[in-house]
């Protein structure tokens, strides 16, 4: 049986609605600055969690509040900046298109329906997944490496002509071989927490399209909101990127990123407004599934597990499921209202500026999280950022960075 408790007096409901808020505001701030991940917030969170008084389960309950948060927010900057979570990061070019239609407003709508749709099916789904998961899991993992070369494949082979195909295989080769590199080395870090993949997906998605804004115009005028895909589609669209979100959830060293990899390839031919919604929703329904996986199988799949697992948080599910339930319910309706100014400040700043003082405080971020290993890092990763727009490939292929070391 699951473990399970529920907080039945009046205090310990207003405590964990005070810890849930607050996880809210943390992954709020995380889903708004470039190149900040809500793992690191949730790891700098369990690193302090011996002082935070109450039970664990209400800086539990605050860090996955957090990490629903960050996959509803995070694609505001990747709609305005370019600068993507690795979650986002395989949508961040279709979504930019849709920027520079006018339709930006639109893109943030779709994406907070394709996470609010992802955790109205997940939900109901994890038990009867959770099942089967238990029942496919030995297979699956035994031939994880077939998996992630299948993606990879997939990846390559639905570009449309030679030329790219050959562009794509360089790029998800380059990228694989700095994930090789740069993954497991040791970095060192100004706070309680270090992570590469700061510098590393920065480098790869963001400055590439910064330093190619510079010249650019920066955000043109915004249209209306209205959202034109019928809503069968985007069901539809909510439901491949919850069953993605579903097989990398319990998958070990396999993230969301590789499952809207995946999306990405199935979803290629439907559109930007398609990839917004399928990836949107595979980055949310991941962090859903993980927390059965975890209760399950007792191994964390995400960052924000990982630090859930060290403070020793328990498992209470319905109090960590309100905590879900609740932050993905304030989130739909953040992303709108906060998106549409995001939107629309930085339309009126200079972008050329706006795109350097980006670019530093990526350099910034990469230094304090990974050292000064982290700026060569994110410059080695630049380099491998422009083979795409080199080769006129996809930049999902750059996702090799993940693949080819999971893989191998």
């Amino acid at each position: 049986m699951l473990p399970v408790s529920v907080a039945a007096d009046p205090v310990g409901v207003l405590t964990l609605l005070v810890a849930i808020s607050g996880g809210i505001g943390l992954g709020t701030v995380s889903g708004l600055v470039p190149g900040l991940h809500a793992n690191t917030l949730a790891l700098l969170l369990a690193a302090t969690a011996g002082s935070v008084p109450g039970p664990r389960v209400y800086v539990g309950a605050a860090m996955l509040a957090a990490g629903v948060t960050h996959t509803f927010l995070d694609v505001v900057p990747a709609l305005s900046l370019g600068v993507p979570d690795p979650a986002m990061a395989a949508g961040a070019l279709p979504s930019h298109r849709l920027v520079i239609e006018g339709r930006g407003r639109e893109a943030l709508r779709l994406s907070a329906l394709g996470s609010a749709g992802a955790v109205v099916l997940a939900v109901p789904l994890a038990a009867p997944v959770t099942w089967l998961m238990v029942r496919l899991y030995p297979p699956v993992t035994a031939h994880l490496s077939l998996v992630l070369g299948a993606i990879g494949a997939l990846l390559v082979l639905s570009e449309p002509d030679w030329i790219r195909r050959v562009g794509g295989m360089l790029s998800l080769g380059a990228s694989g071989g700095l994930g090789l590199l740069t993954l497991d080395a040791s970095v060192a870090s100004a706070l309680p927490v270090a992570d590469v993949l700061v510098p590393v997906f920065s480098g790869l998605f963001g400055a590439p399209v910064l330093l190619a804004a510079i010249e650019g115009e920066g955000v043109p005028p915004q249209a209306d909101p209205a959202v034109t895909t019928p809503r069968r589609t985007i069901a539809v669209l909510a439901t491949v990127g919850t069953c993605c979100g579903a097989v990398v959830g319990y998958l070990p060293g396999v993230s969301s990123a590789v499952a809207a990899t995946l999306a990405l390839g199935l979803t290629s031919q439907r559109g930007p407004r398609a990839f917004v919604v399928t990836t949107s929703g595979v980055n949310t329904a991941t962090a859903v599934f993980a927390l059965f996986a975890l209760v399950v199988f007792g191994d964390p799949r995400t960052g924000v597990l990982v630090a859930l697992d060290r403070a020793s948080v328990p498992l209470a599910l319905p109090s960590l499921l309100a905590a879900v339930a609740i932050a993905a319910a304030v989130a739909a309706i953040l992303v709108p209202v906060l998106g549409d100014r995001y939107l629309r400040t930085v339309g009126r700043l200079d972008p050329a500026r706006l795109s350097v003082g980006v670019l530093v405080g990526l350099v910034g971020l990469s230094a304090l999280f990974a050292g000064p290993l982290g700026v060569g890092v994110f410059g080695a990763a630049t380099l491998v950022g422009h083979l795409p727009p080199i080769t006129g490939c996809r930049r999902a292929t750059l996702m090799g960075v993940l693949l080819v070391p999971l893989a191998l």
